[in-house]
């Protein structure tokens, strides 16, 4: 890492599921880019922070040399850099992005038996993650050979080279074309915000702090939603009980009426207007529900 440099760099993958929901999150948080001719760097108009477009794969690399502050990356990537690196420091998870779902799964040929990890044993299982496929073999105590191909993984056991893959899995389309069966989940994935585990220069610190900070608010504000209303003062106690909110309620005396009090409610996606009919029979009234984009706590 240059000491000098007083931008902050955040890696972003250039193209593929994360691409685009990544730069979204990053707009939502406030930034505004201006492109390089060849497309691979953003650099930040109205903050010192500038996007650095690669291979999923680099990102993690990127950030342990301290190329990069931040990256935002999958759990899976991640995860396996950090296997191959055989104990090596590795970069610090931030907060989930909420994107990005997936699976690491091992499927099997419909036409081969499966009962339970066992049935795995002395077989032949093609991958692109060794590192966390070695990890569950070793982990349930089975012993089978992990072929590693860079590509094509489904397509393994219908060239023989393996009689079960282990490979990403969205919505299992691809298997089901392959003629394979899903049979156990090696990893639960999604995209994460991920910091270099090298110190930050102080230039950098509060900047790298408070980018962090409201992409934070930004995903604390997705499905949340700002509930106020007027209520009796001696239905305080069931309001609360029924309220799907995410933290205890805020409560203000109103001096014009003793017996009554504001209420303001931070909730959750599944407030509803069951939850609203049930406040009005509570004596509530003025309700009203506001969409929150950010939250910053």
């Amino acid at each position: 890492m240059n000491p000098s440099r007083d931008r902050l760099r955040i890696a972003v993958q250039k193209s593929g599921r994360l691409s685009e929901a990544s730069l979204d999150l990053l707009r939502r948080a406030g930034l505004s880019f201006r492109a390089s001719r060849d497309k691979l760097f953003l650099y930040g108009e109205n903050l010192p922070v500038d996007v650095l477009l690669v291979r999923d794969d680099d990102i993690p690399g990127l950030l342990l040399e301290g190329s990069c502050e931040l990256g935002m990356v999958g759990r899976n990537v991640l995860d396996e850099q950090r296997l191959a690196g055989a104990g090596a420091v590795s970069p610090q998870v931030c907060t989930a992005l909420g994107f990005g779902q997936c699976r690491l799964a091992i499927a099997m040929p419909a036409e081969l038996p499966w009962d339970g990890p066992a049935s795995l044993a002395g077989r032949r299982i093609a991958t692109s993650y060794p590192g966390l496929l070695g990890q569950w073999l070793r982990e349930h105590g089975i012993e089978a050979e992990v072929v590693v191909l860079n590509g094509s993984v489904e397509i393994a056991p219908r060239l023989g080279k393996a009689e079960a893959v282990c490979d990403l899995v969205s919505t299992g389309a691809t298997l089901a074309a392959n003629q394979l069966r899903e049979v156990e989940t090696v990893l639960e994935s999604v995209a994460v915000l991920a910091q270099s585990p090298r110190p930050l220069p102080p230039a950098l610190a509060g900047i790298g702090d408070s980018l962090v900070a409201r992409i934070r608010g930004v995903l604390g504000g997705d499905g949340a939603r700002l509930l106020m209303l007027r209520a009796p003062r001696s239905a305080l106690a069931e309001i609360a009980r029924l309220l799907p909110a995410r933290e205890a309620p805020s409560v203000l005396r109103l001096d014009d009426a003793p017996d009554q009090v504001a209420l303001q409610a931070l909730c959750g996606r599944s407030l509803d207007w069951q939850h609203l009919e049930a406040l009005k029979r509570l004596g509530a009234h003025g309700l009203m529900v506001l969409n929150v984009e950010q939250v910053l706590a």
